[in-house]
């Protein structure tokens, strides 16, 4: 099931084919207790649960990073109750973290982190549409990973399916679209707004957005944290392991894995990063640290990037700097993430209130990258509350 249908369409997607809805397939009903029983033993906040959940697995029409048609996947999630008319939806579309397999992505996953997220949205009241983005979950080829303009396609068209499928479920979901990301999913996020705002859907329109624990300026946060002993050792040689795999198939920023990785890791990272090896076996395969990992070309290239990779940085810095969302926008980080800095979300409000955004940034307390995750989803969801945008 994971690996079917793994060629992308030899042709551009047409217009008018992306969001559709290939197969939709019911996973299972939640009572609200068994929401509060998943939160719980994920260590989430359950405290606004208040509707059982039904969970459906979307696979449908998109297009690839090279703009050609292909397929994607995702979860979707729908407050259930016999008592409360929940007809007519606002949705909170949920941008999942850094999973390098395929078989961790929220539509496929059945637990963990993203699918605890997701149903917290569902169960205060929202529908929850969590792209797995592409190449994860039941998407062919290897994912592109925290490459904003796939991620926002897919995410879009994720929207547009689930709008298709509740439909038939004799629901329907409201143009309000409020938007959380958390880590990979932060960028992501601002990506969906920034196409939303910009009318990518006349019938989606973005009313506010979280960032929670999000590499939201890499060239200017995250990549000196990598050097200067803020992030773990470990976690940043996974990261970075990732990030120069997938961007290499993206951008060409090497003719040969032996420019940037030292031996034995020139011959095994590009495999191991396909989207079908467990996150165990990919730990085994990492270097312990960026010193055992790169070449000084490697180095080099992360303290002064240059070329395609100063390119893509530019591109993926974006989400905060060159634009002006129309929305309120609210930042989340914990002081003791040792995996993407809180640097990184301090710049992105000082880029986004440069422009006249009203951006706000909490500090959910001294907790890791996880913790920071689900505190920020905690927050986040009560601030959906308050701020009225669900049924």
């Amino acid at each position: 099931m994971l690996t079917a249908g793994c060629e992308s369409a030899p042709h551009p997607a047409a217009d008018g084919d992306r969001g559709r809805l290939v197969t939709a397939e019911h996973l299972r009903a939640y009572s609200r207790d068994e929401v509060s029983a998943l939160l719980q033993s994920n260590e989430f906040d359950s405290g606004t649960a208040r509707f059982g959940v039904d969970t459906y697995r979307l696979t449908y029409d998109t297009i690839g990073a090279d703009g050609r048609a292909t397929t994607a996947s995702g979860l979707l999630a729908l407050p259930l109750d016999d008592h409360t008319d929940l007809t007519d939806l606002t949705t909170v579309a949920f941008e999942h973290g850094t999973q390098p397999t395929k078989a961790a992505a929220p539509s496929v996953a059945g637990d963990g982190g993203d699918v605890a997220a997701t149903l917290t949205y569902a169960s205060a009241g929202f529908a929850g549409v969590a792209p797995d983005y592409l190449g994860l979950g039941l998407g062919p080829g290897p994912h592109p990973y925290l490459d904003i303009p796939s991620e926002t396609t897919a995410s879009l068209d994720m929207l547009r399916a689930a709008r298709a499928h509740v439909q038939t479920l004799g629901r329907r979901l409201r143009g309000e679209v409020d938007i959380v990301g958390f880590s990979q999913g932060g960028p992501a996020a601002l990506g969906l707004v920034r196409a939303l705002q910009a009318n990518a859907d006349k019938d989606f329109h973005p009313n506010a957005v979280a960032s929670i624990a999000g590499p939201l300026a890499i060239r200017a946060a995250e990549l000196p944290a990598l050097f200067d002993g803020t992030l773990d050792p470990g976690e940043g040689s996974f990261y970075t392991s990732y990030l120069l795999v997938s961007w290499n198939r993206l951008h060409g920023l090497y003719r040969a894995p032996s420019e940037v990785f030292q031996a034995p890791y020139d011959t095994t990272l590009e495999q191991l990063f396909d989207g079908t090896h467990p996150f165990e076996d990919i730990v085994k395969g990492l270097a312990p640290d960026i010193e055992h990992l790169l070449t000084p070309h490697g180095l080099d290239l992360l303290r002064n990037p240059t070329g395609p990779f100063a390119d893509a940085l530019a591109v993926a810095d974006s989400t905060c700097s060159d634009w002006t969302p129309h929305l309120p926008v609210r930042l989340y980080t914990g002081s003791a993430d040792r995996d993407v800095a809180p640097a990184n979300s301090a710049a992105c409000l000082t880029a986004l209130r440069g422009h006249g955004v009203d951006a706000q940034l909490t500090d959910v307390g001294p907790v890791d990258h996880s913790g920071s995750g689900k505190r920020g989803t905690a927050q986040a969801v009560r601030w959906f509350l308050e701020a009225g945008t669900r049924n």
